[in-house]
């Protein structure tokens, strides 16, 4: 969620220590969790349920953390997360990261899509360091999100930050807002691409990074 107010730890008491002996580390704004509790103890009074009884009492409160957790890529910028592990190198090829995890909320129902992204670029000069890419997609990820605008705001991110010779990002996700509600259709996936410099105005190149992201060569 958005703030200017530095999170605070909270660690959970002995007793709310889990089996095995682990304990729980919770990081959230104190301030922004107490004022969703209210709010989503309103809430569940409105569709009629009681937000005091044993299986809802702490409901608010668990939700109101989840919420700040699923959207903390508003917390991240994305291109610092590239700057921080960019080097120098006279590699040229593609390098692809692909099949990497992606969750994120729709706007319009705040409702969860999930699914893979497939990330590549062409180095001009310069390389990122691999894990950085899935850390990209996280950021961007982590807000409430069109599938759409994701998928641009990744290349996008890519292209100014290591300014390659090209950015190819293709997104497949499922839609929780089209399976559980609405047209109610289970089955269907929405695939998004977006492409830049040697990707967009070269067939063969797109073709080729197609080709790499269906293969099973893992």
């Amino acid at each position: 969620m958005p703030s200017n107010t530095k999170a605070k730890s909270h660690t959970l008491h002995d007793e709310d220590e889990e089996p095995g002996g682990y304990t729980k580390i919770d990081k959230y704004n104190d301030s922004i969790t107490q004022k969703l509790a209210s709010q989503y103890a309103e809430l569940l009074k409105s569709i009629g349920e009681n937000p005091s009884r044993e299986g809802l009492k702490d409901t608010p409160e668990r939700v109101a953390k989840s919420l700040q957790f699923l959207l903390h890529g508003y917390n991240i910028n994305p291109e610092s997360i590239v700057h921080s592990a960019m080097f120098r190198e006279k590699h040229n090829q593609m390098v692809i990261v692909k099949d990497i995890e992606l969750y994120s909320l729709c706007e319009h129902h705040m409702l969860p899509f999930f699914g893979k992204a497939h990330v590549a670029y062409i180095p001009n000069g310069r390389v990122v360091g691999l894990s950085k890419i899935p850390r990209v997609v996280d950021a961007f990820a982590r807000r409430l999100q069109l599938q759409e605008r994701l998928t641009d705001q990744i290349r996008d991110c890519l292209q100014n930050t290591l300014q390659p010779l090209g950015v190819a990002v293709v997104i497949e996700a499922q839609h929780l807002c089209m399976q559980m509600r609405g047209v109610q259709k289970q089955n269907s996936v929405t695939t998004t691409s977006a492409f830049t410099g040697g990707f967009l105005k070269n067939e063969k190149t797109r073709e080729e990074f197609i080709s790499l992201i269906r293969s099973k060569l893992h």
